[in-house]
Parts: structure tokens; sequence; C-alpha cells
């Protein structure tokens, strides 16, 4: 096949391809005698049905996978004869459209070429991870709050009106009509006033109430109330108020601690020492992984496919706008244009993301089946009683199987530029740490 370049401008290509009509009638006469010893037709035994009538059946049949394989081949040998590897899939169309049988076939290849990425010295990198603690104050903290997440209910005293946040112990009977209706009705029910358990209004109108108190609260059913008999109703519900407690946070002794799971207090302090200390080291991680990649960003400078930078500024003025706009659900709104600044930080991701291909691929950073394992059952545990059809969408989707690879690629890869880094261990406060994370998320 005759190729010639149309094009060499920065990482854009273009070819002009044509395969000669004695070229395609050599690979169809090629591909015929590849299947004629499995052929039978009528009249001829098994392998005996001779050329030239393969070719009158089944030539224009065998034509266009002939035309395909013959072009697929020419990419691949012009490819490992460049050294080129395309960013994206080569745009392919046929010039000659009116072609016929007998015709050459004139095709046209572009693409943008990945760029050649420079070498980095990696030990010249020079980066500080935070070291935090969790000291008693920190633990202490977390304790509070998981006596408060564990709260009781105490009585309030007598005479008391009840506040939101409190428990009321309540008799009730609910009216449609002036008709009791079926499951409107409890004794000694314990409702939380806020925690809106109960339908739209009912618990706002027992604050205030007394214990001995009988109180009507008039409410009406949501239109698409799941009993479809009441839905949209009004309704009355006569409430009788027996007990009201005010929220009061667990002891922290023993008892809470079992409660979580854990044998004694000081166990408790012991695991939530250890669980502090995990994510202070893992939003330590992130500050020095965003450190890394900074630097790295300083050391390398190549051209960049304008199709992977143009993808990934849309992307991100797509997700930005949707940020500021979460009550547009879809695809429905205005064409968003990217904006110089999106166009940098594209520029910057599609840099950094060629760079730690490049050295992953170098440094031979796998991802095993292990890993891929684990993170789709972490993400199948989002969809509860539907995770074997998250397996098989996963198993069936590319795409989705390598948006999950991305992420733990890189980090392996982040992990490899660490070990060869000159990376120093600086001791943290935990107020430290949360300023260095608030400051990388404000970039």
């Amino acid at each position: 096949m005759q190729v010639t370049e149309t094009q060499n401008e920065g990482l854009k290509r273009a070819y002009k391809m044509i395969l000669t009509a004695q070229e395609l009638e050599d690979k169809v006469t090629e591909k015929l005698k590849e299947a004629q010893p499995d052929v039978a037709l009528k009249g001829f035994r098994k392998g005996k049905v001779p050329l030239a009538l393969l070719k009158k059946q089944f030539g224009q049949r065998v034509l266009g996978e002939a035309m395909q394989e013959a072009v697929d081949g020419a990419m691949s040998a012009h490819f490992e004869e460049k050294g080129e590897r395309p960013a994206a899939e080569p745009a392919v169309k046929m010039v000659n459209e009116d072609w016929k049988e007998g015709d050459d076939v004139e095709i046209e290849m572009s693409y943008e070429a990945l760029p050649e990425i420079p070498e980095v010295d990696l030990s010249a990198i020079k980066v500080e991870r935070l070291v935090a603690k969790a000291d008693d104050a920190a633990v202490d903290e977390a304790l509070k709050n998981l006596a408060e997440s564990a709260q009781d209910f105490k009585d309030r005293k007598k005479g008391s009106k009840s506040k939101d946040g409190d428990q009321v112990v309540i008799d009730f009977v609910g009216k449609v009509d002036g008709e009791a209706f079926e499951g409107g009705s409890a004794e000694d029910y314990p409702l939380a006033l806020g925690s809106n358990s109960f339908i739209p209004g009912f618990e706002d109108q027992l604050v205030g109430v007394k214990v001995g108190e009988e109180k009507d609260v008039t409410v009406k059913f949501p239109d698409e109330y799941q009993a479809a008999h009441l839905a949209g109703k009004d309704a009355v519900f006569e409430c009788k108020i027996k007990e009201i407690k005010e929220p009061v946070a667990a002891e922290i002794n023993d008892d809470l601690a079992q409660k979580y799971g854990a044998e004694s207090l000081d166990a408790l302090k012991d695991q939530i020492k250890e669980r502090l200390e995990a994510e202070y080291a893992g939003a330590a991680r992130a500050v020095m992984k965003r450190h890394l990649l900074d630097e790295m960003d300083k050391l390398v400078d190549f051209d960049l496919p304008p199709s992977m930078v143009e993808a990934e500024a849309n992307q991100i003025a797509h997700q930005l706008w949707h940020e500021e706009n979460p009550e547009v659900q879809g695809h429905d709104h205005p064409e968003i244009e990217p904006t110089e600044e999106h166009t940098k930080l594209a520029e910057r991701r599609v840099r950094l993301g060629l760079l730690l291909a490049h050295l992953g691929q170098k440094a031979e950073v796998e991802v095993t089946d292990a890993e891929m394992t684990q993170a789709v059952m972490q993400q199948a545990r989002q969809y509860p009683g539907q995770e074997r059809q998250f397996f098989e969408f996963v198993q069936n989707n590319p795409q989705m199987r390598q948006q999950l690879r991305a992420p733990i690629f890189e980090d392996k890869v982040i992990d490899y530029v660490a070990e060869l880094a000159q990376v120093t261990e600086k001791e943290s406060t935990k107020d430290e740490l949360e300023k260095a994370v608030e400051a990388m998320d404000e970039e």
C-alpha cells in the first residue's frame, strides 16, 4: 500500500493511503484460498470448489473484510515504522466514495501523536511528608462526638415544655374525615422532634407541649404518599403527651465503648487513636502527592495533543458548572465554554497524566487482579442489593474498568516516584495538617 504524508505539524499527522485494485484483488484471492479447504458447494466435494466459482459466490462478501484488513495492516505497519502512538483512535475515511470494483481505494488517515516524554531525574525532587500524631485532646474530642451521637434521653423537669430535639412519648389516633384509619394509631410511641420521621408538619406542632396535655395535630398527607388511600388527604391526629425527655450525651465509660464494639473505654480510645492517625496519614499523603506533582510539573515541558487538552478542559468546565448549579440534572443546559483557566488546568492534568503513564510503563507498574477486585467491591457497596449487577456491568464495560484502574495505577506510580525522590518527614499537628489540606483545596 502506498502511504504519503500530507501533514506533519507539531503532533498532528495526516497521510494519504492508496490500496491499489491489484493489491485488493490479491487480498481477496488470498482470503478465498484460505477458506477453500472448508467450503462445500452442491456438485463439488468439500475443498474442491474452483477458486473462480468461490470468487463469484463470495467475492463481494469478502471484499469489505479484505479492504478493512489491508487498511488495519497498513496502519499497524505505519505506527511500528514511525515508532509513534496515536493519542486517540485515528480518523480514517475513504476519499473516493464513488469507488467501484476495479478502482484503487484512496484512504485518508489523521491523528495526533503522543509526544516524546523527556527523562526526569526523580532523585532531584524534594518534598516533605507531614507526620501528625493523635494527641489526647483529639481522642477526647472524638470520644465526645461519639457520646453525642449515642445520645440518651432523660425526663425534663415537671411542667417543662417540649423543645425541638426532645423526645416526646405519645399515644395517638389518626383520623381522616372523622374515621380512624388502619395503621394510624400507637401507644407509648417515642418520637424525637426534628427527626422528620413523621408526616411533614407533625413534629413541629408538638413543640411547646407539656406532659398530660392533649393536642390535635392537623396535617396533610403528601400527594405521593406510599399508601394510595391516604395520599393528598387531610388528617387529624389526636395526641396525648405522656412523657417529655431532653437529649443528653451518653456517658463516656465502658458501656459506651461496648456500644461501639470495644471491650473497654481504653480499648475504644486505642481504636480512635489508630483511626485518627490513619486519617492523618491519608491527608498527609494527599498533601505530599500534590507537592510531588507540582515539582514534577516544573521539571517537564513538551507538546500536548490539542484534542486531549480540549477534551479535558471541556470536562473540567462541565464539572465545575454542575457544582455551581447542583439543581440542574443531566445535560439539559446551555453550552459551556471552557475558560483560559480551565484550559491551563487541563494542560497540567494532561501533561502530568502522560508523564505518570510514561514513568509507570518504564517502571513496569501493574494493577493486579486482586487490586481491581477490591476496587470493584468498594464501588459495589454503593449499590446495596445490586452488587451482582454492578459486577456484571464492570465486567462488560471496558471504560468503567479503566476508570477504576486509573487511580490505582496513578497511586502506585506516585509511590514509585516517592521512593526515588528526597522525601523528608516533618512533625506536624492536626491543625497544621488541616491548614495544608485547605491550602491544597484552594489552589
